[in-house]
């Protein structure tokens, strides 16, 4: 990994979000060095199923070699997040580096992203990422090497990251304009501003919430390769590196760190590629190619698996999993069992059945074969819709919770 060399000692590094994954992955990196950690997020009590507080993490970063300033925030909201930089500059006597870190994401189509939802990412991404900056800026032009880094993506006008999610790639690409504009509008200045992206999937806690299990988790990276890769750009001089939308093991290689399996979360396992990132399932970067169903041999077996596959699945519905799912799905099938088929999740102990809903949540066309080893085990939903097997339209968090669905029936079957 990328070592510690104690360049940030008596650094202060503010950091949004920084109660668990990624965020508290970068403090307890910097925490080493002996750095003090603002640790700006609203987390103060434990929330059912994502584990982590602000205290927690404050505890964890003083075991690291650091000192800690947890602090309630909403950087929504301009007093509470001025109110913060005040105490964090009395506290530490200043400001050295922000992590805008904090960020939300709905991955919902334009006509299911109700303005609450969309107000809440643009107003925590895009806003809040702002108003970080421009409240830690005037102590940061104090600073010696003074660094923004914003954990967004390049932008990338492809607009297959646009169609599904307009309104999360909209406020997450308001961070990355942050770093376009601060960059040079601060260069003469020294202040650096760039972003840092992971190039691959970066198993979290909030990652497994939303549906994601074992299989995606060994297509993933641990945070560490983020947190590593954070250090090696907050501690460049800031005067020479600024503007740059950096990819995580890019970032690794360029400091000389080879070794990048360390950072799999299951050694030898191949590697799923981040959002926004156009990349192809054989890129060398990926270490090889995903394996994922692309063809069926359903009727070298019979022709009438699919007909089974959803017979099985109708006499596994209850009311409670149509309460836990909350959504409906069509399915079109190509292939050796082409066809039209549906689950809906919507009322009742919920249905499943051949031809066309009228208003899916979710609609995706893939291959039988493909759907076969969904409903086996053998295959992901994720992992097929990042490799380009599986076409998703509608609600992609519907879509998320078909990898639940999956696996609750796989149990009970």
């Amino acid at each position: 990994m990328a070592a510690n060399t104690g360049v940030l000692a008596g650094k202060t590094v503010f950091i949004s979000g920084a109660s668990r994954g990624i965020g508290k992955a970068i403090a307890l990196k910097v925490a080493k060095d002996g750095a003090n950690v603002v640790i700006a997020a609203k987390t103060a009590t434990a929330h059912p199923k994502l584990p982590g507080t602000i205290y927690t993490a404050a505890e964890e970063i003083k075991q690291a070699g650091g000192q800690a300033l947890p602090c309630v925030v909403d950087i929504r909201n301009e007093e509470q997040v001025l109110s913060t930089v005040k105490e964090a500059v009395s506290k530490f006597g200043g400001i050295d580096i922000l992590v805008n870190n904090a960020s939300a994401i709905s991955l919902t189509p334009t006509l299911k992203t109700p303005m609450k939802t969309y107000d809440l990412m643009n107003g925590i991404n895009a806003r809040g990422t702002y108003l970080c900056s421009q409240a830690c800026l005037p102590h940061l032009l104090k600073s010696e090497n003074p660094h923004i880094l914003n954990i967004s993506p390049p932008l990338n006008l492809n607009p297959k990251w646009f169609k599904g999610h307009v309104a999360y790639t909209m406020a997450k690409y308001g961070m990355s304009f942050c770093v376009l504009g601060m960059s040079e509008e601060f260069r003469e200045e020294g202040v650096a501003v760039n972003a840092l992206w992971p190039r691959t999937a970066i198993w979290t806690a909030a990652m497994e919430m939303l549906g994601g299990g074992g299989e995606v988790k060994e297509n993933c990276r641990s945070v560490d390769i983020m947190s590593d890769a954070a250090y090696v750009m907050l501690t460049r001089n800031s005067r020479e590196f600024t503007g740059n939308f950096s990819i995580d093991d890019e970032v690794l290689q360029s400091a000389g760190v080879s070794d990048l399996e360390q950072y799999s979360c299951v050694p030898g396992g191949t590697l799923l590629p981040d959002f926004f990132l156009d990349v192809g399932p054989d890129d060398p970067k990926l270490k090889g190619s995903i394996n994922v169903s692309s063809g069926s041999k359903s009727k070298e077996q019979g022709g009438n698996r699919i007909p089974e596959a959803f017979t099985a699945m109708e006499s596994l519905l209850t009311e409670q999993l149509v309460n836990e799912i909350k959504a409906s799905y069509q399915f079109n099938l190509s292939g050796d069992e082409e066809g039209q088929w549906f689950i809906d999740l919507k009322s009742g102990a919920g249905s499943v059945g051949q031809g066309m809903l009228e208003s899916p949540d979710c609609t995706m066309t893939l291959d039988s074969g493909l759907f076969l080893d969904m409903f086996a085990g053998k295959a992901n939903s994720t992992t097929a819709f990042m490799m380009g097997k599986l076409k998703i339209k509608g609600d992609m968090m519907s879509a998320m919770k078909l990898e639940k669905l999956m696996k609750k029936m796989q149990k009970k079957a």
